[in-house]
């Protein structure tokens, strides 16, 4: 009987050690070509070697217009350090829309559309907006947020993410 104890305390531990660890570790980001607001085409194995946010969006989405701000002063504070943003605009949003946002905003990052709602469908199938990736120089999903992400937070996973070699 105090085998069988051993033998199921070791078992509980090791489980959780092992959730622990591939809990830790972080997944490939999903392989999806964007296109552009510019109308050229990218692709997330195109962001390897830089800490990247992708951030999915709406114009008509109140948490996405108000944590604008936030993503172009993070983006303005990191961006000459090896950090990108991607806004990815939902397959809802008017691509009009979308183009007079980022024109009356001055945002300074990479928007893409999302046309037919296959990037959102390879990240999940995302509908909740915003919902945000942030990646490391590996490409790797380190962190997703749901609604806008606390700044201070955000930042400071930034930096570790960026120091990494």
């Amino acid at each position: 009987m105090k085998r069988l104890f051993s033998i199921m305390g070791f078992l509980a531990l090791f489980g959780v050690a092992a959730a622990t660890y591939f809990s830790l570790r972080p997944d490939a980001a999903p392989q999806s070509s964007f296109v552009m607001l510019d109308g050229s085409q990218k692709t997330t194995q195109s962001w390897n070697g830089n800490v990247t946010l992708v951030n999915f969006w709406a114009t008509s989405c109140t948490t996405c217009v108000a944590e604008m701000p936030m993503l172009v002063s993070t983006y303005n504070k990191y961006q000459g350090k090896g950090y990108r943003t991607v806004a990815v605009a939902m397959e809802y949003d008017p691509p009009a829309y979308v183009l007079n946002f980022v024109k009356t905003r001055q945002l300074p990052f990479e928007v893409a559309l999302d046309n037919t709602g296959q990037v959102a469908r390879d990240w999940g199938n995302i509908t909740i907006t915003p919902t945000t990736f942030l990646l490391n120089k590996r490409g790797e999903i380190v962190k997703q947020y749901v609604g806008a992400p606390d700044e201070k937070e955000l930042h400071t996973l930034i930096e570790k993410l960026l120091a990494e070699t």
